[in-house]
């Protein structure tokens, strides 16, 4: 059978490392392989009943057929309301689109701007698909390091000096995915001083895991801090991780009209619409009953509080506390160039990370797959009982290997 010949933009493109390593859990677990998995990037919680009773209301109603590309008004409406809160500004439905999860209202949003010759920044440790989104547009990711002197965060000084003539973008996540690391208003202010100079550079705010902080103050913004950028800022969130319901698939995104006209477009050409029922439930999430939100985000407090106290007790590892998500960024560097009990030498983070899945039965995914050698990620967004025995397990390998 002849071979079916792949675009550039396929070829060019990595598998998602997150979506690599839980596929490699499924494999070993159907091996009968007892799996500590801390690779998954979900909440362990099940969807709240009340938005479940939302979605099972609309099937019984009939909302089962296509809505509009831009999705229902009732969603929209529970979208602007939120957003008003949030910025203090309004947000009508030509600002606002609607897609199959978070993850393709950016993908399209870059379909929509980017192509050979634009470039886009991107601060590392990152989100491990933004890079390859740019490149399957054929731009190019401008990858900026942040270390963790810096707490990981882009500094205006960074930024400055990565803006070309061909910059179209800056992408910010806060909460970060995979540090947990949060703007502060004052620094994003700083950032938008950078920006006022710069009016082709536009900012695609990624705010998925904004309600799982372990402030007492919401997190900051940048349209609130800078106002005077609402139509050069593009901000996409989603009810995945806040509201444990990652297999609806249900995301938006609010910016310029011009903009969320064109992703508009794009998906009335791909996938048409949203699944109306996952709108239904989206709507009742985002404007009913919040207390799952508050409970969930204290129970992930408990268990990064215990994870980062047992980790950080295991001598050459370096946990670094997060003040959102639900991830713990944990440095391995003084473990590399160990040798294992058999006479292997560690000589990267990923092979840290082989070596606790091998050797400890504990799946991580390593620093590298964010950009950031010398590290790996650990999610809390499993029970407590499994973030103790993976615990117990890397200390027990940790301390096997020869120094």
């Amino acid at each position: 059978m002849p071979s079916q010949t792949l675009a550039s933009r396929v070829t060019r493109m990595r598998e998602s490392p997150s979506v690599a390593a839980a596929q490699r859990v499924r494999e070993l677990k159907a091996q009968g392989r007892a799996i500590l998995d801390l690779t998954v990037g979900e909440p362990d919680f099940d969807t709240p009943e009340h938005i479940k009773r939302a979605a099972v209301a609309a099937m019984n109603d009939g909302l089962t057929k296509y809505t509009p590309v831009n999705g229902i008004p009732a969603l929209r409406e529970a979208i602007s309301k939120r957003l008003h809160l949030k910025t203090g500004l309004d947000y009508d439905s030509s600002r606002i689109t609607i897609g199959g999860g978070a993850k393709q209202v950016i993908f399209l949003a870059l379909m929509a701007t980017v192509e050979a010759g634009v470039e886009v920044i991107v601060p590392s440790p990152y989100w491990v698909s933004y890079p390859d989104m740019v490149a399957a547009h054929d731009g190019t990711p401008v990858v900026v390091d942040c270390p963790e002197s810096e707490q990981f965060l882009l500094t205006p000084e960074r930024l400055e000096a990565a803006i070309t003539p061909a910059t179209r973008w800056v992408i910010l996540n806060t909460p970060s995915n995979p540090t947990g690391a949060i703007y502060t208003a004052h620094q994003l202010a700083r950032l938008a001083e950078v920006l006022d100079r710069h009016p082709q550079v536009h900012v695609l705010s990624d705010e998925i895991y904004d309600e799982i902080t372990y402030f007492d103050a919401p997190v900051p913004n940048l349209t609130a801090v800078a106002p005077h950028l609402r139509d050069r800022v593009f901000l996409t969130n989603g009810v995945s991780k806040s509201y444990a319901m990652t297999g609806w698939r249900l995301g938006y995104g609010v910016g310029n009209p011009e903009l969320v006209g064109a992703i508009n477009k794009l998906q009335s050409q791909s996938s048409s619409c949203p699944s109306s029922i996952s709108q239904a439930a989206a709507a009742e999430a985002l404007s009913g009953d919040q207390s799952f939100v508050t409970e969930s985000v204290a129970s992930y407090r408990r268990r990064r509080d215990v994870t980062f106290e047992l980790l950080d007790e295991i001598e050459g590892l370096k946990p670094v506390l997060p003040q959102g998500a639900f991830y713990l960024f944990v440095g391995c560097a003084d473990l590399i160039g160990a040798r294992t009990p058999d006479g292997t030498v560690l000589s990267s983070d990923q092979d840290v990370v082989l070596y606790l899945l091998d050797h400890a039965s504990v799946a991580t995914i390593q620093g590298s797959a964010y950009g950031a050698d010398g590290y790996f990620r650990v999610s809390f967004a499993t029970s407590e009982d499994t973030l103790r025995a993976a615990a117990a397990a890397i200390s027990t390998a940790v301390s096997a290997l020869t120094r």
